[in-house]
């Protein structure tokens, strides 16, 4: 499967060291002269923030008794495989840029508050795949086709055509993001790093365990 290469028109992300080149380096979207390239700590922070998200609007709907509004993005059925699991699967594969997924949550945001839908198990992981895709296209000098990204996200290139037709409609096609409103989901997924070591001192302060395992999910396409 070959890249499409495009002109070098630059990153979203600003790359001078002009704001928050700690902030790059901490969340893993810049990587030092010092520092080995491996997962970037951006999956797994955007991965809590998504999965409290989606705990809290779940629980919503349920204690208010509402019905989420549906949209082509829903399945009949939460997958087997976790957010943070198919997150690593999509940058694994696609050999995208780490900001893409910053600029992927900010169009998913985007897409929610045009549907007015939530943000839920059922439609996590087609928002996911689609809108890595479509920031990949706009922020990469170089991407795969839909049908690639098809097989990494287990859907089929007719559904994944439609659901980046849908989700750009969705967005109006404003894929644009400036630095500031780039710097700013950059600090909101930092601040989830923080929360996150205060509740795991917490556990090992109440010498709370548990084991979790996780098999792939039989509808992702194995690359």
């Amino acid at each position: 499967m070959k890249l499409v290469h495009l002109p070098d028109m630059g990153t979203l992300a600003p790359e001078p060291e002009v704001i928050c080149s700690k902030k790059y380096l901490a969340l893993g979207l810049k990587v030092s002269s010092k520092e080995k390239s491996g997962k970037p700590k951006v999956l797994s922070l955007l991965s809590t923030l998504l999965e409290r998200s989606i705990q809290n609007n779940e629980s919503l709907l349920e204690s208010t008794q509402r019905k989420d509004v549906i949209t082509i993005f829903h399945g009949s059925r939460a997958p087997s495989l976790g957010i943070e699991q198919y997150l690593d699967r999509i940058f694994k594969y696609s050999c995208c840029s780490p900001s893409c997924f910053v600029v992927a949550h900010i169009y998913m945001e985007r897409f929610i508050e045009s549907t007015s839908a939530h943000l839920t198990s059922l439609n996590v992981h087609r928002l996911l795949i689609t809108s890595v895709m479509v920031a990949a296209k706009f922020i990469d000098d170089a991407f795969y086709n839909n049908a690639y990204y098809a097989r990494v996200g287990g859907v089929t290139t007719k559904e994944l055509n439609k659901l980046e037709m849908k989700f750009l409609f969705g967005l109006d096609f404003r894929l644009h993001a400036s630095v500031q409103t780039f710097g700013s989901y950059c600090s909101l997924l930092e601040k989830e790093g923080t929360v996150g070591v205060q509740i795991e001192r917490s556990i090992q302060a109440c010498r709370i365990s548990e084991s979790w395992s996780n098999k792939d999910d039989s509808t992702c396409a194995q690359c």
